[in-house]
C-alpha cells in the first residue's frame, strides 16, 4: 500500500507538528514535533500534564488554532485525506461538523448563554425534530430531556451542560470526535455511562475518538491505544495494555504511579510524585526534555532521545524500561508543606479536630417556576436542596458526593451567600463560627466571604476575568483585605502560585487566563482561594 493511500484511509494523521505562539516574553513552543495517527473507529487517549500540548494538538486537528496572535505552524495534520494546515477557512469549516466534531473542556464557554438547549442541539442536527432531539439528550443521560430542552445553559448543572455538548458532538454522526476532558464535570456514576456511550458511538458509527484527558482511569476504560504527551512531544504511544502494564518511558511510569487510589497511600501516606516542573516552553530543548526530573538520567540524556518503534509501540528514551517503579519521597510531604504554610516556629499540627466551624440545620432552597400561561396556576416550585444538615469541624474536612443536579453546588452557593435570587426561597440555618450567615446583609456577607471563606469554582475560565492578568487578580484579592503594597501583594501572589505547582510562576502571573491550559487555570483559582488563608475552603469539583 502506498504512503498516500495509507494517509487517506486514516481518520487522523499528525506528522512532526510544531506550533509556536509569539509572545512578549519569548515565543512559546506549544508543540515540538508531535506525531500521532488514529485509524477509523479507533479510540486513542492522549494523556499528560497541564501544558504538555494536548489541547493544542486537538485544536490543530479541528483547524481552530487562534489567529490572535498568529502561530507559526509546521508539519502536517491530515484529515479526510487533506492537510488541515494548508486548507482554506471554508474547507476547514465544511469538515467541522460533517467529518470532525469536538467536546470541549469548558461547556459553559462553548454553549450560547442566550439560546435554549433544544435550539442549540437542533443547530448541530439539521432536520431533527423535537422527538429526535429529546432522544439524543436522553442517550447522554440527561433526565427529563423535554424539560431540559427549554432551559438555558445557566439553568443546568456543570455535568448536564457537558452532556449537552456530547449530544451535540454526536448529532451529525461524525467520523472523528475530539473530546477534550469530556468527563471532567461528570459524577462517577454518569462518567462510566458517558464513556461507554462515546465508545459505543465510535463502534456503531465507525467514528474514531481522540480522548484528551488527565485521568488514566478514563483512558484505561475505553481506549484502544494511549499516547503520552510531554513538553510538546509524544514521548510514548502503544496499546492501552502496553502503556498501562509495561510503560517504557520514565515519564509514563511516573504518571501511572502518581494516580491516586482508594487502596493506596492516599490516606495518611505519601504519594509518589513527579518532582520539578516541565521545561519552560519559551526555551529551546537541549537533549531529553524529561532528564531534569528523571531518576535514571545520566550524561547520555544531554543528547536528543532516540526514537524506537517496535511491536506496535513507539517511545523516545535513552534508557527505556530502566525505571520499573516510581520512587517515593521526591517531593515535600504534606507535613512539610503545611509547616511551610504555617511559618517557622509553628508547632507540628496534630490530627485532633476542633469545635464545629460550619453547621447546617435543615437548609432548603427552592425556586419558583414561571407560569406557562398568563392566567395558569402557579406550578410547584423547583426543590434544589431539601433539608440538608451537616457539620464540619475546625481543621477537618467533609466531602459531599452525588450525581449531577443533586444539589451539591447549590448547597455550596448557599453557604457562600451567592446567587441570592428573588425567585429563591431559603429556609434553615447556616452557622459559621457561631454566626447565622442567612441573617447577614449583603455587605456583611461580602466581608466574611472575602476574609474568612473562599471557594474554588467548577469552571475556572468563567471565574477568572478574561481582560485582567492572573497575578493582578490575585493582587486585587489580597489588597482588598490587607494593607500590603502592590509589590508585596505581587510577591505573595507569585509565592502561592509556586505552592500550587504553577511552572514559571512569576512569568505566569503576568499572563491572561486564555494563555493558560485548563489545568493551569484551575491551579490559579486554587491559589486565589488560598492566598488569604481562609478559615473555610469550599472546593466545587
Amino acid at each position: 500500500m502506498s504512503a498516500t493511500v495509507q494517509l487517506a484511509t486514516r481518520a487522523l494523521e499528525v506528522g512532526d507538528l510544531h506550533v509556536t505562539f509569539p509572545a512578549a516574553g519569548g515565543d512559546v513552543h506549544a508543540l515540538r514535533g508531535a506525531s500521532l495517527s488514529i485509524e477509523p473507529g479507533e479510540i486513542v487517549g492522549l494523556v499528560g500534564e497541564s501544558g504538555s500540548g494536548k489541547s493544542v494538538l486537538g485544536l490543530a486537528a479541528l483547524g481552530l488554532l487562534t489567529h490572535h496572535p498568529e502561530p507559526v505552524v509546521t508539519g502536517s495534520v491530515v484529515l479526510d485525506g487533506q492537510n488541515m494546515l494548508t486548507a482554506s477557512d471554508e474547507e476547514r469549516r465544511i469538515r467541522r461538523g460533517s467529518y470532525i466534531t469536538a467536546v470541549f473542556q469548558d461547556p459553559m464557554g462553548s454553549l450560547n448563554p442566550s439560546m435554549r438547549i433544544g435550539t442549540q442541539v437542533a443547530e448541530a442536527a439539521p432536520g431533527a425534530g423535537p422527538e429526535e432531539i429529546a432522544e439524543l439528550l436522553a442517550e447522554t443521560g440527561i433526565p427529563e430531556p423535554r424539560v431540559k430542552m427549554r432551559c438555558y445553559p445557566h439553568e443546568l448543572s456543570g455535568g448536564l451542560r457537558q452532556r449537552v455538548m456530547i449530544a451535540m458532538a454526536l448529532a451529525c454522526n461524525p467520523r472523528l470526535v475530539v473530546a477534550d476532558e469530556p468527563t471532567t464535570a461528570l459524577d462517577v456514576t454518569v462518567q462510566a455511562r458517558v464513556l461507554d456511550l462515546l465508545a459505543t458511538a465510535a463502534a456503531e458509527r465507525g467514528a474514531a475518538l481522540l480522548l484528551v484527558t488527565h485521568d488514566l482511569g478514563v483512558a484505561a476504560r475505553i481506549c484502544d491505544r494511549i499516547a503520552v504527551a510531554y513538553a510538546g512531544r509524544i514521548v510514548e504511544s502503544g496499546t492501552a495494555a502496553q502503556i498501562l502494564m509495561g510503560a517504557r518511558h520514565p515519564y509514563a511510569k511516573g504518571l501511572l504511579a502518581s494516580r491516586p487510589r482508594l487502596d493506596g497511600a492516599v490516606a495518611g501516606g505519601e504519594l509518589p510524585t513527579l518532582a520539578g516542573q516541565p521545561p519552560d516552553p519559551r526555551r529551546p530543548l537541549e537533549g531529553c526534555a524529561f532528564a531534569p526530573r528523571c531518576p535514571a538520567a545520566d550524561e547520555a540524556c544531554a543528547r536528543p532521545a532516540p526514537v524506537t518503534t517496535a511491536g506496535g509501540r513507539r517511545y523516545e528514551c535513552h534508557h527505556p524500561g530502566v525505571v520499573t517503579s516510581w520512587p517515593r519521597g521526591m517531593a515535600e510531604t504534606r507535613s512539610e508543606l503545611l509547616m511551610a504554610h504555617l511559618g517557622p516556629g509553628a508547632a507540628e499540627p496534630t490530627t485532633a479536630l476542633g469545635p464545629p466551624a460550619l453547621v447546617l440545620h435543615g437548609v432548603t432552597r427552592e425556586y419558583a417556576r414561571p407560569r406557562r400561561r398568563s392566567f395558569a396556576a402557579a406550578p410547584e416550585p423547583l426543590l434544589a436542596v431539601g433539608g440538608v444538615s451537616l457539620t464540619v469541624a475546625a481543621g477537618g474536612s467533609l466531602a459531599i458526593v452525588g450525581e449531577s443536579g443533586s444539589g451539591k453546588s447549590v448547597t455550596f452557593m448557599t453557604i457562600m451567600g451567592l446567587i441570592r435570587s428573588k425567585s429563591a426561597r431559603i429556609t434553615g440555618e447556616v452557622f459559621f463560627k457561631g454566626v447565622d450567615l442567612l441573617k447577614l446583609d449583603s455587605d456583611s456577607m461580602r466581608k466574611v466571604r472575602g476574609q474568612q471563606m473562599a471557594m474554588v469554582f467548577q469552571d475556572p475560565l468563567s471565574s477568572l476575568h478574561p481582560l485582567h492578568k492572573v497575578g493582578a487578580q490575585i493582587v486585587q484579592a489580597i489588597r482588598a483585605h490587607t494593607d500590603m503594597s502592590k509589590e508585596e501583594a505581587f510577591d505573595r501572589a507569585v509565592d502561592v502560585l509556586k505552592r500550587v505547582g504553577m511552572p514559571q510562576a512569576a512569568d505566569r502571573a503576568r499572563q491572561y487566563p486564555h494563555e493558560f491550559s485548563g489545568g493551569m487555570r484551575q491551579r490559579a483559582m486554587i491559589a486565589m482561594a488560598l492566598v488569604l488563608n481562609p478559615d473555610l475552603l469550599i472546593a466545587d469539583e
